[in-house]
This record gives structure tokens, C-alpha cells and sequence, in this order.
């Protein structure tokens, strides 16, 4: 069905991401690619300088790791990225890198905040040039 799938996984949410994984490769036609994408926030300056210099390598360090253990406990093949930046932004800016014809991203139960701020899948929704699946 799709050639070109993104997966945005949030490393604090990896078993949400393991079912969207698994349910991406059953959308793929053959020959397609899924990207895993893990997106690193950026950290504001005030906060920043209270924290060692490398915070963010390590992180992206970590979500690297992370999403090859989950390519590695699935077998499902796939490209692991790391960004860092807005998430939503971010996710977008994959999409549109990659030519993505879908993006498959995972939602929770909404909350009175998402109303004033407007969550992540939200925004992906809004936003993307390509189709968007949201899991609940």
C-alpha cells in the first residue's frame, strides 16, 4: 500500500512504538521502507546551562540506540534517524526529506491541554503533505 512509511517513536513510549512499527510493516508494499524517527527536543537556553554540555548528544545517542534494539527484537527492516528540533516540525520536515507517503504516529487520550497548545499528532495532522495514520 505505501512505499515510504515514517514512524515517529518517543523513546519514553517504546511500546506504543513497537505496535506502530509492527502494524507499519503490514502496510508496506514490497520493496518499501519504513523510517523510525526519534525527535529530541530542543532545550531552552535558561535551562540548558544548568546541564552538561552534552545532554543532547546523549540523548540522541540513546534514541539511536533504542530504535536499533527495537529493529533488532522485531526483525522488521528499517532506517533509523534522529532529529532534533520541534517534534511535530521535525516529523514534518522527515516526512518531506524522505518523500513520505505516509506518516503513522500514535496518540494519546487527549487532556484540557492539548486544547490550548495542541498535541504533537495534532499538529503532524494539520501540517503534512502526505497521508496520516494516528493510532490509539
Amino acid at each position: 500500500m505505501y512505499k515510504k512509511i515514517i514512524v515517529p517513536v518517543e523513546i519514553g513510549g517504546i511500546e506504543k512504538g513497537e505496535k506502530i512499527f509492527r502494524k507499519a510493516a503490514k502496510l508496506l508494499d514490497n520493496g518499501g521502507e519504513i523510517i523510525l524517527l526519534n525527535v529530541i527536543e530542543d532545550i531552552p537556553t535558561y535551562v540548558a546551562v544548568e546541564l552538561p554540555g552534552n545532554i543532547v548528544e546523549d540523548a540522541m545517542k540513546e534514541g539511536r540506540d533504542r530504535l536499533n534494539e527495537l529493529v533488532a527484537k522485531t526483525g522488521i527492516p528499517a532506517t533509523v534517524e534522529v532529529r532534533n528540533g520541534p517534534p511535530a516540525n521535525s516529523i514534518i520536515a522527515a516526512a518531506e526529506s524522505h518523500d513520505a507517503d505516509l506518516v503513522m504516529i500514535a496518540s494519546h487520550i487527549p487532556d484540557i491541554y492539548n486544547y490550548f497548545i495542541g498535541a504533537t499528532a495534532d499538529r503532524v495532522v494539520r501540517h503534512a503533505k502526505c497521508s496520516v495514520l494516528v493510532d490509539r
